[in-house]
């Protein structure tokens, strides 16, 4: 009670529900760690390393009710965990177990301890095909351990990179899993398989039909900064205006400062939700229309008023809450996640091309150039990335011989231009979700939830039921 004693506006009942769920779900999992083989694939490095699970088994109808598998992603599990409420929500409707489980090198779940980024001796296992088989002697494990689970049929859950592997995890080991739902999972985003400029016009696009002249003045805002920051006093006036926590010194420090503005630019439209949220930061509903009310000038604005503008329209996503006494331009998201170990593997097997124009899009023009990127991941971790090898290994654009696998994605989102967006077969699905962000879907349902994420939500189980059955009626079968 004391708690909403003074909490009678809706953002702040909106808050105080979060809490409260969040305090829910700690209560509901209990966190286990098993042992897994560092190596899955050669028989020279026989160590193991401890794999942290978080595993709820409050509604589960045992024998043999259905286990929702999260594949986690680049970041510690107990964060993903509580921005999954879709799973927390079904669970006793599906009388299911969850399980979510961390992705080796993230979070607790390190091969080597302190050491797991030393170098690239090190992080040289980490890959996705390592983390799939980590998944696979997980679930196995778990159906021999747990009385009632032999038979229970699993479904992999995943979102963004985690979206990616529960696709992957299906087509790789469909006698583990007998379907998944993947949320968000660019898994088209690689060399030849789709225009590298798509990208970055979603989030354009998003900008544009947020705002009069919101993507354009962003577009302008380039050639502003760089006459602007071409004197001392231009550098110290953006320093200031921007209450960065490091001041601009130099033409690095314009790039870093400028790359740090795409990079906020692209976040929002990744997390543009009808409601607020604190997924990559907290930020107010329907964000990029509050960015865009500072960025509505004609043509005839200054530098220096734009550059206002776009200060400030920065501020909604780096200091919403106000709390922030200044901002840094070394991170734009939340600590959750594990950057560096994405770059690695970026710098490997996770190689996205993406470039701008500067026409069809609000970036300054880059191409994309496969040779400096392979110079960056030399200098930056002493190896070279190979272009292809994850088209090769699951396949590009040729899945039609997979089955059981649905792709969902949002409209506003621009990770969809690497997605499944369109039926491959009756049972390789596409739900899309006109007025949805990244993974929106696999949210806490919210009042302010669009009616396209409603409805996506409940084909979602239905399918979730229909496997159930087909699995139930093959056990039947066989019996």
């Amino acid at each position: 009670m004391v708690l909403f004693s003074r909490c009678f506006s809706h953002s702040c009942q909106v808050q105080m529900l979060v809490i409260i769920l969040f305090v829910i779900v700690i209560i509901l999992f209990a966190f286990f760690l098993k042992l897994s083989q560092i190596d899955h694939f050669g028989f020279l490095e026989d160590g193991t390393f401890k794999q942290r699970y978080l595993l709820s088994d409050k509604y589960w109808q045992q024998p043999g009710g259905p286990i929702l598998f999260y594949t986690g992603n680049e970041g510690d599990i107990t964060w993903f965990c509580n921005n999954t409420g879709f799973m927390w929500e079904i669970a006793e409707e599906l009388g299911a177990m969850l399980v979510f489980a961390e992705h080796r090198y993230y979070g607790e779940s390190l091969p080597f301890g302190q050491d797991s980024y030393s170098d690239s001796k090190h992080l040289n296992y980490l890959t996705s095909e390592q983390a799939l088989a980590d998944f696979a002697v997980l679930i196995q494990n778990l159906k021999g351990t747990l009385p009632g689970a032999q038979h229970s049929p699993v479904i992999a859950v995943g979102g963004s990179y985690g979206g990616m592997l529960s696709a992957w995890f299906r087509m790789k080991y469909p006698h583990v899993v007998v379907g998944a739902l993947a949320s968000s999972a660019p898994i088209w985003q690689f060399p030849g398989m789709v225009p590298c400029g798509d990208f970055y016009k979603t989030v354009t696009q998003d900008f544009a039909k947020s705002g009069i002249n919101c993507d354009a003045n962003i577009r302008k805002s380039w050639k502003a900064v760089n006459n602007v920051s071409s004197s001392a006093s231009g550098l110290q006036w953006l320093s200031e205006e921007f209450s960065l926590c490091a001041p601009l010194k130099n033409k690095n420090d314009v790039l870093t400062f400028k790359s740090w503005l795409q990079e906020t630019w692209v976040n929002l439209a990744m997390v543009d939700y009808p409601y607020e949220a604190n997924f990559l930061q907290p930020l107010p509903r329907w964000p990029i229309q509050v960015v865009c009310k500072y960025l509505s000038f004609d043509s005839t604005v200054s530098d220096y008023q734009l550059l206002q503008g776009v200060a400030q329209a920065a501020k909604v996503y780096y200091n919403y809450t106000g709390s922030s006494p200044c901002l840094n331009t070394s991170q734009t998201a939340t600590s959750s996640l594990g950057y560096l170990g994405w770059f690695y593997q970026a710098c490997t097997e996770m190689v996205m091309p993406m470039c701008t124009d500067g026409v069809q899009d609000m970036f300054e023009p880059e191409e994309w150039n496969f040779q400096a990127f392979s110079d960056e991941c030399k200098a930056m971790f002493g190896i070279r990335p190979r272009a292809d090898w994850a088209g090769t290994v699951y396949g590009g654009k040729e899945i039609s011989s997979h089955s059981n696998i649905i792709f969902s994605n949002g409209g506003l989102d621009p990770w969809s231009s690497g997605g499944v967006t369109s039926n491959i077969s009756h049972s390789l699905v596409s739900i899309m979700i006109p007025d949805g962000a990244h993974h929106l879907d696999l949210r806490y349902s919210n009042d302010l939830d669009p009616p396209s994420v409603r409805a996506a939500r409940a084909l979602e189980v239905k399918y979730f039921q229909d496997l159930q059955k087909q699995h139930s009626s093959t056990q039947r079968g066989c019996s």
